[in-house]
């Protein structure tokens, strides 16, 4: 009995970092492969896992499993040297719509739902977590076109997120 209850509690815990904000809706129409590459971090709402680090990106690449690595790298002035962490990815469901779960710690994995894409080049992606406390602006391009910064403003706004509070990231330092 007692296991039972600790598989379900731990299905539920899990279940919740998969799942998103109510007011999101991810990008349907989303193809995997032309979101592969190089990404630059733009903007985000602050985690410790991030704190401090400037010339943020994400390099996607396909998994032999047919998954995602998703390669994060930073720069962390405070200790003068870069940081990477590594980890997976795979598509929540549909193939179609843009929900993946990411997993940089073993065997938990949470949301990541491009809720704003620029489809038809995949120039600019809008992300989010499982709540209303993760939110990133990336974009193919260190200083994006300000319109683009303008739209994720307001979607981001209006979904409930605390866009005051965003963290407008630095490229400022040549990647290693």
């Amino acid at each position: 009995m007692k296991s039972r209850i600790v598989l379900l509690l731990a299905s539920l815990l899990l279940a919740g970092c998969l799942g998103m904000p109510e007011q999101l809706e991810p990008v349907s129409g989303f193809e995997a492969k032309k979101y592969l590459g190089t990404w630059y971090e733009i903007a985000r709402l602050d985690h410790r896992f991030e704190r401090g680090m400037s010339n943020v990106t994400a390099r996607y690449s396909l998994r032999e499993d047919g998954g995602l690595t998703v390669v994060n790298r930073g720069f962390v002035a405070e200790r003068g040297e870069w940081s990477e962490a590594t980890g997976k990815a795979y598509l929540v469901g549909d193939e179609s719509i843009g929900h993946l779960k990411v997993s940089f710690f073993g065997p938990f994995y949470a949301s990541y739902v491009i809720f704003g894409l620029d489809q038809e080049d995949y120039q600019y992606a809008f992300v989010s977590g499982p709540d209303h406390s993760y939110l990133w602006l990336l974009s193919r391009q260190p200083e994006p076109d300000q319109a683009v910064v303008e739209r994720f403003l307001e979607q981001a706004r209006q979904a409930g997120f605390a866009t005051d509070e965003l963290i407008f990231v630095a490229h400022d330092r040549p990647q290693p």
